[in-house]
């Protein structure tokens, strides 16, 4: 089975102007900015969220100072 003419035209990639190039590339220098931006503030977020070792540290003795402070059963 054979395309016809008009469809055959369509798959070339479209030509676009000095101005159109242009900004097309100003656009993927802008989206990759955004990108990289948001991956480095999720970074920052799920950092936030994660309990750090030395903030358990802290926390964690004085419950085991109260656990171990009752005689054993």
């Amino acid at each position: 089975m054979r395309c016809s003419r008009s469809i055959a035209g369509m798959a070339d990639a479209p030509r676009h102007t000095r101005a159109k190039q242009f900004e097309h590339a100003a656009r993927e220098e802008r989206l990759a900015r955004a990108l990289r931006e948001n991956l480095h503030r999720r970074k920052e977020q799920a950092r936030a969220r994660k309990p750090r070792a030395a903030d358990l540290d802290c926390a964690v003795p004085g419950a085991e100072k109260a656990a171990s402070d009752k005689p054993p059963a």
